[in-house]
C-alpha cells in the first residue's frame, strides 16, 4: 500500500489530495509461462508450412519433435533434413492416432477441418496432454506469442488471438528497445551467477551488484575480460559488507503521461527499494516501479498543506542511511522547480551519493499539446521558465518583471495559477501591452488537459474561467498568437 509520510506535518492525505494505492494485478487472458522442454517429447500432427513452424519452434527448445503425417510439405521435409539448432525431429509416416500421445509434453495440430479439430482435442485432453489446434483458438488450451528471441532472455508476446498483428508490432518496437548484445550479459548472468551468490550475502549486497550489472547490459556487448571485472567487483561489495551505504536518484516523472519517462527513469523506478514521491505523479507512472519497492507520498501541491522539505530531506538521508536505494520522483524535471538544488546539498552534506536522471518538463509537454513553438524564429528568440510564486507563497520579490516585458521572449510561469491576476498586473505596469496573446494549460499532458486562449489584460478572467482544481502553466508571448485561431479550428495536438 502506498504510504504518506511523516507526523510532524500534516499528511498529504488530510490535506486534500487523492488517496493513492499500488494497483492490483488485472484480469490475465492467459498466463504467461516459460517452459522448459529440453529433453521432452512433444506431438506435431500435419505435414504443413504451419505445422513446420510449429516443430521448429519446438525443437529449438530442445523438445523430442515428433512428427505424424502421412507426407510432409517441402518446406517441412527441407526443415527435417537438416539438423536441428538444439533438438531433434522423428517423422512417423503415418497420421495421428490415440496411442500418439503416449508419454508427450504437448500436442499440435494443424487439422484440415472443424472435425479433425475436435478430435485431436478431445484425444490430447484425455490423454492429460496440452493441445493447439493451430489457428483454431476455440481448440486451443495454450497459445505461441510473438517472440523476440534474446537467448537465454526471451520474450513472448500475446494477443490472447485477438489481434495477432498487433502482437507483431509490439515484437518489433520491443526488438528495437533490447539490442541483440542483451544475449550475451543474459548468457554471461548465467556463467557467473554461482560465483557472485558464493561472494555476496542475499539482499542489499546482491541487489547492488545485479542493479550495476544491468545498467551495463543495456550499453556495449561484453568482452573476454567482462566476467573477470563483475567477479572482482562483487569481492569488492563483499569486503564492503560493514558499510550498507545506500544512495538516491532523483528521478523525473515527466508531466504524467507514463510514454513519456525516460528509458533511465523506468529502469530507476525498477531498482528502487523506496520511492518519494509527489502528488502530481501519475498512478500509470508509478506502476512501472517495481512492485515490492515501498511507495511513500510526500504531496507537494500548491494552495495546500504538504509535507515541508526539511522533513523530506531528513526522510531521504535516513532511508539512504540504512543501505537503501531511495527514489525521488518528482513530476516535470528534478531540475525545473523542483527544489532539486537543496536535496543535492543536503544528501552531499551527508555523504550520499546522489545522481539525477532528467525528465520532460511540462512547459515542453505543453508546447507540443498545444503545438506551438517556443523559440519560433518569427516570434521569439529567447524562453524564460518562472516561477509563479516564492517559499513564502507571495510572487518573488526580486522577479526581473522590467526582462520578462521583451516582446521577443516567450515566458512560461510555473505554479502561477492563484497568482495569475497579479502576474498580469505586474507585466502591465512594466509596459507589456495588455493585446500580448496568452494561453492557459491546465493538467497537461493528461486526459483532463483543457487550454484557455485570450490576451494578457484577461489573464484573470481566464484563470477563473479554467479554475485551480488542477496545476496550470501560463504561457505569455506572441508566439501563442496562433493558438487561438487554430482551436477554433482543430483540437490540441495528442501525443503520439
Amino acid at each position: 500500500m502506498t504510504t504518506s509520510l511523516l507526523q510532524p506535518n500534516k499528511s498529504a492525505r488530510s490535506s486534500g489530495s487523492r488517496p493513492r494505492r499500488r494497483e492490483r494485478m488485472g484480469a490475465l487472458a492467459t498466463l504467461p509461462v516459460f517452459y522448459k522442454l529440453h529433453g521432452r517429447k512433444v506431438l506435431i500432427a500435419g505435414g504443413s508450412d504451419a505445422a513446420a513452424w510449429k516443430a521448429e519452434l519446438l525443437a529449438a527448445s530442445g523438445a523430442q519433435v515428433h512428427v505424424f503425417a502421412a507426407e510432409l510439405d517441402p518446406v517441412f521435409a527441407e526443415l527435417m533434413a537438416a539438423p536441428s539448432v538444439s533438438g531433434t525431429f522423428t517423422w512417423h509416416q503415418r497420421p495421428w492416432a490415440a496411442d500418439s500421445f503416449e508419454h508427450m509434453q504437448i500436442a499440435i495440430c494443424d487439422a484440415q477441418s472443424n472435425g479433425e479439430a475436435q478430435a485431436f482435442y478431445c484425444a490430447a485432453r484425455a490423454a492429460g496432454v496440452a493441445v493447439n489446434v493451430i489457428d483454431k483458438p476455440a481448440y486451443c488450451e495454450f497459445q505461441f506469442g510473438s517472440i523476440v528471441n534474446r537467448s537465454p532472455a526471451v520474450i513472448s508476446i500475446s494477443t490472447d488471438g485477438a489481434a495477432p498483428i498487433l502482437g507483431q508490432a509490439i515484437r518489433r518496437r520491443i526488438e528495437t528497445l533490447v539490442a541483440p548484445s542483451v544475449a550475451g550479459w543474459t548468457a554471461l548472468a548465467h556463467s557467473i551467477r554461482g560465483q557472485v551468490t558464493d561472494h555476496l550475502s542475499p539482499g542489499p549486497q546482491r541487489r547492488a551488484f545485479w542493479e550495476a550489472f544491468v545498467d551495463r547490459a543495456f550499453g556495449a556487448a561484453p568482452t573476454e575480460r567482462t566476467a573477470q571485472e563483475l567477479i572482482r567487483e562483487s569481492q569488492k561489495i563483499a569486503l564492503s559488507a560493514g558499510s550498507s551505504a545506500g544512495r538516491v536518484t532523483l528521478v523525473g516523472a515527466g508531466p504524467g503521461d507514463a510514454e513519456l519517462l525516460t528509458l533511465k527513469a523506468v529502469r530507476a523506478l525498477q531498482a528502487a527499494d523506496v520511492i518519494l514521491f509527489d502528488d502530481l505523479v501519475s498512478n500509470d507512472v508509478l506502476e512501472l516501479a517495481r512492485r515490492e519497492a515501498k511507495r511513500m507520498l510526500v504531496g507537494k501541491r500548491g494552495g495546500r498543506e504538504s509535507c515541508r522539505q526539511d522533513d523530506i530531506n531528513n526522510t531521504m538521508v535516513t532511508l539512504a542511511k540504512s543501505g537503501k536505494h531511495v527514489v525521488r520522483l518528482k513530476g516535470g524535471d528534478p531540475m525545473i522547480f523542483g527544489r532539486a538544488g537543496e536535496e543535492i546539498v543536503r544528501l552531499q552534506l551527508e555523504g550520499i551519493s546522489v545522481s539525477v536522471v532528467p525528465g520532460i518538463t511540462s512547459a515542453l509537454a505543453m508546447a507540443s499539446q498545444l503545438g506551438v513553438s517556443l523559440t519560433h524564429r518569427d516570434f521569439a528568440q529567447s524562453v524564460r521558465f518562472v516561477t509563479g510564486h516564492s517559499r513564502h507563497g507571495d510572487l518573488p520579490a526580486d522577479m526581473d518583471w522590467t526582462g520578462l516585458t521583451d516582446p521577443k521572449t516567450t515566458n512560461i510561469f510555473f505554479m502561477g495559477g492563484r497568482m495569475a491576476g497579479r502576474i498580469a498586473g505586474q507585466l502591465l505596469d512594466h509596459g507589456m501591452p495588455g493585446s500580448t496573446p496568452v494561453t492557459i494549460a491546465k493538467s497537461v499532458s493528461s486526459a483532463d488537459f483543457v487550454p484557455w486562449h485570450g490576451v494578457l489584460s484577461d489573464l484573470e478572467d481566464g484563470m477563473m474561467e479554467i479554475g485551480y482544481d488542477q496545476p496550470v502553466l501560463i504561457g505569455i508571448g506572441a508566439a501563442f498568437a496562433a493558438c487561438a485561431v487554430k482551436s477554433e479550428r482543430e483540437p490540441a495536438l495528442v501525443h503520439a
